[in-house]
């Protein structure tokens, strides 16, 4: 099994990265050995891998493209296959559709959304049009000066992409025209001004989803029915003790649908919350500190062993030995990377 990490590069990122590193991953004790570092890119922020583990890709923070990489099944290496622009600037995430025919990416600083197709080689071909996300600006003076698309995975039932956009304080549906090759609007929900959903994450059986909300620091709780989603709850993300300032960052359930587990940067802290398995709504089990600064993303290893805490502000990964009950405990794993932004992993689970 093989772990693929992103990183910021650039001074305006105040990155310290140097590409995107690539690890052997030991399955037993979770431990990383580092097997290539694919250098002469700028901020690789994000990362996504196709379903069968062949092609990997990237967007690229602050700049206006994605990037398709072939992956060598026996050494984990990988290599440019080619580039395509996103039509926007600072492009932020980026999923594939359940057909892996489409890449669709959302533009944060020019608040639009691209599909861009697959050929055959697994490479990326140019976008028919754009989808502009349009919406009303929320209060946040520094924070909100655009809608900012920030996140765009698909769902479980693999029809709508899900968009939190942190300036307009709106989660907006789309479902993708594959014959056209565009994104198109199916519902949308407005959160609390100011709160700033940022990522989206969904149940893996019940029709639920949940938000991390960046600049209020708390997680809505939703039903979902196709493209809508109805709030139930909303929760703070950091204990009710804390009194400093903090942003909540990811967001992801369990493959048992058991537990949410949240990052917050300040508190510096992973959340584990659990789910009521009447309702669906949350309440907070859990708070383990991530022992670094900016903790801006965290994944599993496919078998869920493990969680790891990627440090952007201290050039770090940590990993937590994860429990029967979902809970969290430290390992002396430590990583040091410049800056990582995102961790994806190849392998199945067991």
């Amino acid at each position: 099994m093989f772990a693929y990490v992103g990183s910021y590069t650039t001074p305006g990122r105040q990155g310290h990265g140097n590409g995107i590193n690539v690890y052997r991953v030991d399955a037993r004790t979770g431990a990383f050995r580092h097997v290539q570092t694919l250098g002469g890119l700028e901020n690789p922020s994000f990362l996504a891998i196709n379903k069968e583990r062949t092609r990997l890709y990237s967007v690229h923070g602050d700049r206006s493209e994605a990037t398709a990489y072939t992956i060598d099944p026996l050494t984990g290496h990988i290599a440019v296959l080619n580039r395509q622009s996103t039509g926007g600037y600072n492009v932020i995430h980026l999923a594939l559709d359940a057909g892996g025919r489409f890449l669709v990416v959302s533009n944060y600083g020019t608040d639009s959304i691209a599909a861009l197709p697959i050929a055959e080689d697994g490479g990326l071909g140019p976008y028919s049009t754009l989808t502009t996300v349009a919406g009303t600006i929320g209060p946040h003076r520094r924070e909100q000066g655009n809608i900012r698309p920030h996140h765009n995975p698909l769902d479980r039932e693999g029809k709508h992409f899900f968009v939190p956009c942190k300036g307009g304080d709106v989660v907006v549906s789309y479902h993708l025209d594959s014959k056209k090759g565009v994104a198109v609007e199916a519902g949308r929900v407005t959160s609390r001004p100011g709160a700033g959903p940022r990522h989206i994450d969904f149940h893996p059986t019940r029709a639920l989803a949940y938000v991390i909300n960046e600049l209020d620091s708390t997680i809505t709780t939703y039903r979902k029915s196709g493209a809508k989603l109805t709030p139930i709850q909303t929760v703070p993300s950091c204990p009710d003790s804390f009194t400093g300032y903090s942003t909540g960052a990811e967001i992801a359930v369990d493959r048992a649908g058991r537990n949410v587990y949240v990052t917050n940067r300040g508190h510096d802290s992973v959340g584990v919350f659990a789910i009521d398995k009447a309702r669906g709504t949350l309440s907070p089990r859990q708070w383990v500190p991530t022992k670094g600064t900016v903790p801006r993303f965290f994944a599993f290893d496919p078998d869920e062993r493990f969680l790891y805490v990627a440090n952007q502000g201290s050039d770090t990964i940590f990993a937590y030995r994860r429990s029967a009950d979902g809970k969290l405990s430290p390992t002396p794993i430590k990583v040091s990377v410049g800056s990582p932004a995102c961790i994806v992993f190849n392998g199945a689970p067991s």
